[in-house]
């Protein structure tokens, strides 16, 4: 049997702690899963392997979990804001304690290397431990009067039921950066994972009920999107709706969301550029394109979509990524390669649609190209170069390892072209003029801009984009804002 054979042949039953894996769902303090309710399948990305199924509940199911959550929220809320801290910090430490079973239960459904799904628990795990500190901080506020005899106050005030819904690309910290916010604000939360990677979520509702977390208060439904969303979407128990997903999607859940007046928080897509200009440090802008663009095998709503270069430096840009590019690894998860399986078929497809686009359009192929031999669902590591303005690459967000470079002469010029996107969620800028950083951190019209550097994300940050890439902000003391209403008291003296 080859490594890559064998490497498909690990099972969740190999898991150190084996009731991490939960083939149910988690409503109201409870395990459900009725024998012959209908269920969903879970595959591995790598093999296309059965890994387990999980419940798909109908509306009516939701409608009760929401209830219950409904029912929790008075106790809940009403208790010290420490007790919820300690909640969340004793479900941070189970986390942690958890680090490698969650992370091979999560290349197992999702199929990132192990070494990305290793940094993606312990991102997950900074977030409830954030939270967990600034529960204690939603304070009171104090105004000065301007009226007589009048002493006033502003507090902030859980919004009621939070409903999540995350997805497959990051399984475990879009659940926990929202659900630990939400959880810290004293909102009660009803979240619903990707059918695709079911499991994370429900392995940290395992964890958080060890660490004490009430029946109602954290609950995971499993099901078909439509069912289970739609029941969120028209409660009016549901007062703050937080998604992490495409921006179609995203309309569509603003629209059902309406008639509810829902807070909303949407991060929605991306459509990265990646500019570098001639004056950079050539060896570290490379260094820095190689980890914006692969992490995740592409499929990162802050993956670099298109690459400006600045003429002079152009070709050697070029050159030295795809000799990067070429020596990547690619392979199943488990082996820790540079490049992991595609979540799907359709996801390898769009691939091949965008290369075949580009080609057709003049784009010229340096690297990759095609689909690899290791299954369906994986695809080469490509690089294509002189990608036009009118290719699909430069026009919609690819998901997925294919990276498109065009030159460029101007500051004007490759500013208006990194800025023709409604999708203004990241941008990553190379260069050593000071004048140039400057102008651009306030020209390029995304919500975050990484100057010389790629990592720029973490619990303390406010992650978020302007236009269609979303509403609102997730992480930092913002991210409370989205679960909590703002109460004013105004309270006579005499």
């Amino acid at each position: 049997m080859s490594a890559f054979a064998a490497l498909q042949k690990t099972s969740l039953t190999d898991l150190a702690d084996p009731r991490l894996f939960r083939e149910y769902a988690y409503a109201d303090g409870q395990w459900i899963a009725a024998p012959g309710d209908p269920v969903i399948d879970v595959l591995n990305p790598a093999d296309g392997a059965r890994i387990g199924c999980v419940p798909a509940l109908s509306s009516a199911q939701v409608d009760e979990t929401i209830a219950a959550a409904q029912a929790a929220f008075p106790a809940w809320s009403a208790l010290l804001p420490q007790e919820r801290a300690r909640l969340l910090t004793a479900w941070h430490g189970l986390i942690l304690e958890a680090r490698e079973d969650l992370a091979q239960l999560m290349v197992l459904e999702q199929g990132k290397p192990l070494s990305e799904a290793r940094g993606e628990i312990d991102y997950a795990a900074s977030f409830v431990s954030f939270y967990a500190e600034e529960a204690k901080r939603v304070a009171i506020e104090s105004v000065t009067s301007h009226l007589p005899d009048a002493d006033m106050q502003v507090s902030r005030e859980p919004v009621g039921v939070a409903a999540l819904i995350t997805p497959w690309n990051f399984p475990s910290a879009m659940l926990t950066r929202k659900a630990a916010a939400a959880l810290a604000a004293g909102c009660t939360v009803v979240a619903h994972p990707s059918s695709e990677t079911p499991f994370s979520a429900l392995a940290l509702a395992e964890l958080g009920e060890r660490a004490g977390l009430p029946a109602g208060v954290f609950n995971v439904l499993t099901g078909k999107a439509a069912e289970v969303v739609g029941a969120m979407t028209a409660s009016p128990h549901v007062r703050a709706l937080s998604f992490t997903g495409s921006t179609e999607i995203g309309r569509l859940l603003y629209a059902q969301s309406a008639p509810t007046v829902k807070r909303l928080v949407m991060e929605l897509g991306g459509h990265a550029p990646f500019i570098v200009f001639a004056d950079c440090d050539l060896e570290r802008a490379v260094d820095s394109a190689m980890s914006a663009k692969f992490a995740t095998s592409g499929q990162d709503c802050l993956a670099v979509n298109r690459f400006y270069v600045e003429r002079p430096i152009y070709d050697a840009f070029v050159a030295a990524f795809a000799r990067r590019v070429e020596a990547l690894s690619v392979g199943a998860g488990l082996a820790d390669p540079d490049i992991g399986p595609l979540i799907h078929e359709r996801a390898v497809a769009k691939q091949e649609e965008h290369v075949a686009d580009a080609l057709k359009k003049g784009a010229r192929l340096v690297a990759g190209g095609g689909k690899a031999p290791h299954g369906p669902n994986f695809f080469l590591p490509t690089v294509l170069a002189d990608v036009p303005e009118t290719a699909l690459l430069f026009r919609e967000e690819t998901f997925g390892p294919v990276a498109g470079f065009a030159p460029f002469d101007g500051e004007d010029e490759v500013l208006q072209k990194a800025n023709a996107t409604e999708t203004g969620l990241a941008a990553y800028l190379h260069t050593r003029d000071p004048g140039r950083i400057a102008r651009f951190s306030r020209g390029l019209t995304f919500g975050m801009v990484a100057v010389n550097r790629t990592k720029i994300t973490g619990a303390p940050i406010p992650f978020g984009g302007v236009k269609q890439a979303g509403l609102g902000r997730e992480g930092s003391r913002h991210g409370l804002e989205a679960f909590t209403d703002i109460k004013y008291v105004c309270r006579d003296t005499n």
